[in-house]
């Protein structure tokens, strides 16, 4: 009865934590400019019905991503219309499907299920990014397909093996290349762990099928490779070469058609990864002293005992835990242009490991801690909605517009003032680019500008930090 009690308080806990982040994603605007950047190429996506290349402005290719994260935002808005919650939702939908996928694995490894879906769902960075218009949340759940898939079919489950290739398909079409350096990266560093340096090699090639594998990966993601060079010649020279190889090596990139590079100290990514993965990564050097201490290690040989067998696999488990945890950051660790979100790939890894330590009792505080992080989420939603979000997006002034007249933006214009005008907003550079026939209409200048006498003619309506919006009348 104990025992099952826990076990509906844990699922209670659970599905608080993950449709608390569901109800409150239409609860606050497209923020400038990540989020309004994508929302809005899906918005073109529709509009222009260009399902191949993901479009930066109309005409203009977008070549810095692939377009996996852009179709999901765009079917959902067919189903739903243009809105924050359209283009959001399939974003949470595929972190419930990354919450499926550890689900399967933790089962399989006899570990607490519940207990590891609590850990992942109520992890900073995973929370935030399963209701994010971002590209991470796809590529989490490609790799952690990969990760799940290549370690179930070294066991003899040779059937997970293709789902694995599946895995590192998705994650080419989510941000490219860089799902196989990561893989490799985190699949690499176990078998010489576990293994050393010669003997894996020739186990690889007898476990995982690797060449029907990799045929099958390149039977999903190559074709739209393949359609988009020939659709926009430039197209992989760009993203091979300027997105992979120069943004990792240059931090002051110039080549950037779509931004600024995000230059930081090499090493950075270990101080957003503790972040990031809060509040569970308090846990985590307790996790591995645990780990450390409490699990035997002993060599798996052939005509091994039950329990030595056992013990064998236990270490290997942790050991495979923890390079997938680490292996983004040990990629990006002497990059310079990084994002905290590009720790997410490990994420899954950290839950499972935090409940593999803990897996003969319950993690500490389970309940209480995951709790706090939805109350907290409601919180900085709350005050995104009433603050930072007027800043940080057109949504609050141009609802300010009483009228319907046309609308310009003065030099510049953000992602979310494009969404939110469903791309009717112009950006002018002179007075003279808006039509005669047009005797008012509105005109968003920077605050700073909004005094200049060209504008003698407008009356302030509304302003926030950045922005004024202006009521204009032509002078005759």
């Amino acid at each position: 009865m104990q025992r099952w009690s826990t076990a509906r308080s844990s699922v209670a806990v659970l599905m608080l934590v993950v449709f608390t982040r569901l109800l409150l994603m239409p609860w606050y605007p497209l923020m400038d400019t990540t989020e309004a950047r994508y929302g809005e190429m899906a918005r073109l996506m529709v509009e222009t019905g260009n399902w191949i290349t993901p479009l930066f402005d109309y005409d203009v290719p977008f070549w810095g991503k692939p377009p996996l994260h852009t179709w999901l935002s765009a079917v959902s808005i067919l189903g739903f219309g243009v809105s924050e919650f359209a283009v959001r939702l399939p974003h949470w939908l595929v972190a419930m499907l990354t919450l499926g996928l550890v689900a399967i694995f933790t089962r399989k490894q006899r570990l607490p299920v519940l207990a590891t879906l609590i850990v992942l769902a109520s992890t900073i960075v995973f929370i935030v990014s399963a209701g994010a218009v971002m590209t991470d949340m796809s590529l989490t759940f490609g790799l952690t397909m990969a990760m799940v898939g290549f370690y179930l079919c070294w066991q003899g489950e040779v059937r997970w093996g293709y789902w694995g290739f599946v895995g590192l398909a998705i994650g080419l079409l989510a941000k490219g290349p860089v799902a196989l350096v990561i893989f490799a990266i985190g699949t690499g560093l176990w078998l010489l762990w576990q293994y050393g340096l010669t003997q894996p090699w020739l186990m690889l090639w007898q476990r995982v099928p690797l060449v029907k594998g990799t045929l099958l990966m390149l039977l999903i993601a190559m074709p739209w490779y393949v359609i988009a060079e020939n659709t926009t010649p430039g197209f992989l020279n760009y993203f091979i070469v300027g997105e992979h190889w120069s943004r990792f090596v240059d931090s002051g990139w110039k080549g950037d058609l779509y931004g600024s590079a995000h230059d930081q100290t090499r090493g950075t990514i270990w101080g957003y990864f503790i972040v990031a993965a809060l509040p569970w990564s308090f846990f985590l050097p307790r996790a591995l002293y645990k780990i450390k201490t409490e699990t035997p290690t002993a060599p798996l040989e052939p005509g091994a005992s039950a329990p030595a067998t056992s013990i064998a696999k236990d270490s290997a488990l942790a050991r495979f835990l923890i390079c997938w945890m680490i292996a983004p950051m040990v990629l990006f660790t002497f990059a310079g242009n990084i994002l905290p979100a590009y720790v997410l790939p490990g994420i899954p890894a950290l839950a499972i490991l935090l409940t593999y330590a803990w897996r003969h009792t319950q993690v500490p505080m389970l309940h209480l801690v995951a709790l706090a992080v939805p109350a907290l989420l409601i919180m900085v939603v709350g005050y995104i909605s009433l603050s930072t979000g007027i800043n940080k997006s057109e949504r609050w002034l141009l609802a300010q517009r009483a009228q319907p007249l046309a609308t310009y933006y003065w030099q510049t214009q953000p992602f979310s003032a494009r969404f939110y005008t469903a791309g009717q907003a112009d950006k002018i550079s002179t007075l003279m680019d808006i039509p005669l026939n047009e005797s008012s209409f509105y005109l968003v200048v920077k605050r700073s500008n909004a005094k200049d006498r060209i504008f003698e003619n407008c009356s302030a309506i509304a302003d926030n930090q950045y922005r004024e919006l202006l009521l204009c009348y032509r002078s005759h």
